[in-house]
């Protein structure tokens, strides 16, 4: 008792003597210092030299609830891929590739995985130019345990692991994406060589352009506004909003993939023979999958658990479920009977619609922009690729590049606050902006044009580039003997 009373009158002794005690100090990351700002005491005329303050102002503040969700999503968006995207893609092609579809996919994802690590991140997050990122995080050199990325909201933020871990599934399952538009007919070298040319010249430049800023704490007046809005990406500059991959994910991997089914070629019996899915059933599971795991795609994407967290994943359901309804009426009505395989492909064109804009829109917005993206979407798998041609294997373009197009462009129109929407948040008046339907309409035609020329020219260059050195193409005879046994030595099923 008696060390007990020594030690708080030790306490206030130091206090009367203005001497500080403090928690143990945490090193704040690069980017991230604490700043003191001068405050003149009361009473004093300002410029008259009187007494000054040195306040410090708090660096971000990092919220376990947070963290655990961004583990979560992360997981999640893992499971779109692996297995999800895996099985839905499987499902839809012969029985005699079913295997070649889930390696493709397995190993793209881990091979993603690994350059993002070691380049990817660098070149995608870190400031550069406007179109490009720099290589100072080459290795994920410098990030520790303690290091942190900002979120949306000034002060918050998030370990920057989580950060590279979450967009690493992003960066993984885009170029996945792309295989359905040509599959079931290419070489599974010449998938990991184009893979590897697409990742670094298409998705991290584009991936740079609309989601690279220096964060929301930089924006603190007119001038640093001004300053921070430099450094930032090309298409961020231009006002695009894309929340969570509309250009980046579905429109850079949709027109990649219609260039690859063009320059590829027809499937051996394309409109000839039957080359109907030999498992609907799988494909079912596999769009379920990617339906529960696009939550942690979307949701993640605004970087913490709150309340506007709750809309997105409202919008998300939402859009889903109504583009679905869509796709099953559209068909119904022209086809006579609505299919499971088109009540899955509308589910997946409702989440690729809603994916840019769940951020912003209202529920109503959402189930609009999923009715439209249903019915669009079905109208381009059989109208349009019946009209002009080509052999889009599993509609990689018709409900990716056309449903993230619809998406891209919609999301100026449901952003609207008259419409039910958030508006778009200035973080230098820190309140909701002016907005105007029209200007925004014109950025967002900015990010669909620049996405599709950009990802449109990189995959016309690596496709040409792969045919020449390795081949794209498998032979006849192995096309015909199908992809698991000549390219993998092994079967899916055994009868």
């Amino acid at each position: 008792m008696k060390q007990l009373l020594n030690s708080f009158i030790l306490i206030g002794l130091l206090g009367f003597a203005g001497v500080s005690i403090a928690e143990p100090s945490v090193e704040t990351p690069a980017g991230n210092a604490v700043e003191s700002v001068m405050v003149e005491s009361s009473g004093s005329a300002p410029g008259t030299g009187a007494e000054s303050i040195t306040v410090a102002v708090a660096s971000p503040t990092v919220n376990k609830g947070d963290t655990a969700w961004m583990i979560v999503a992360t997981v999640l968006v893992i499971l779109m891929s692996i297995p999800g995207l895996a099985l839905f893609y499987g499902g839809m092609v012969r029985a005699k590739n079913m295997l070649s579809v889930l390696m493709q996919v397995f190993v793209i994802f881990s091979m993603m995985a690994v350059l993002w690590a070691i380049y990817g991140y660098s070149i995608a997050f870190t400031e550069g130019n406007a179109f490009f990122g720099g290589f100072s995080k080459l290795f994920l050199i410098g990030i520790t345990p303690d290091s942190l990325a900002a979120t949306f909201s000034k002060g918050v933020a998030i370990p920057e692991y989580i950060y590279v871990a979450f967009q690493l599934t992003f960066a993984c399952i885009t170029p996945a994406l792309i295989i359905g538009a040509f599959a079931e007919r290419v070489k599974f070298s010449a998938i990991l060589v184009f893979m590897l040319i697409w990742f670094t010249f298409s998705y991290l430049p584009i991936a740079h352009m609309v989601w690279y800023w220096a964060g929301p704490d930089a924006y603190t007046n007119a001038k640093t506004g001004e300053a921070a809005a430099a450094t930032a990406g090309f298409l961020f500059q231009k006002g695009a909003l894309d929340f969570a991959g509309g250009t980046v994910v579905h429109i850079n991997a949709g027109i990649a993939g219609l260039v690859g089914c063009l320059l590829v070629g027809k499937r051996i019996g394309f409109q000839k023979e039957s080359l109907a899915p030999h498992s609907v059933t799988l494909t079912m599971v596999g769009a379920s999958l990617l339906w529960v795991g696009w939550f942690g795609f979307n949701v993640g994407s605004n970087l913490e658990a709150n309340g506007l967290s709750t809309l997105v994943f409202v919008n998300t359901l939402l859009a889903s479920a109504a583009a679905t309804l869509a796709w099953s009426g559209a068909e119904w009505i022209i086809r006579g009977k609505p299919s499971m395989l088109g009540g899955a492909s509308g589910a997946i064109a409702g989440l690729v619609a809603i994916t840019p804009a769940c951020g912003w829109s209202g529920p109503m917005g959402a189930i609009c922009l999923g009715l439209v993206a249903g019915a669009a979407c079905f109208g381009a798998v059989t109208s349009l690729k019946s009209m002009l041609g080509y052999d889009d294997s599993l509609d990689a373009f018709g409900v990716h590049g056309i449903g993230g197009i619809i998406g891209a462009l919609g999301t100026a129109v449901v952003a609207s606050p008259a419409l039910g929407g958030t508006g778009v948040w200035d973080y230098v008046a820190n309140g909701v902006a002016d907005y105007s339907m029209s200007t925004q309409f014109i950025s967002q035609l900015w990010g669909v044009t620049v996405s599709i020329i950009w990802s449109g020219t990189v995959s016309f260059i690596a496709f040409k580039f792969v045919d020449i050195m390795i081949g794209l193409r498998v032979s006849e005879e192995t096309e015909r003997e199908g992809l698991d046994i000549s390219e993998h030595g092994e079967t899916a099923y055994h009868l």
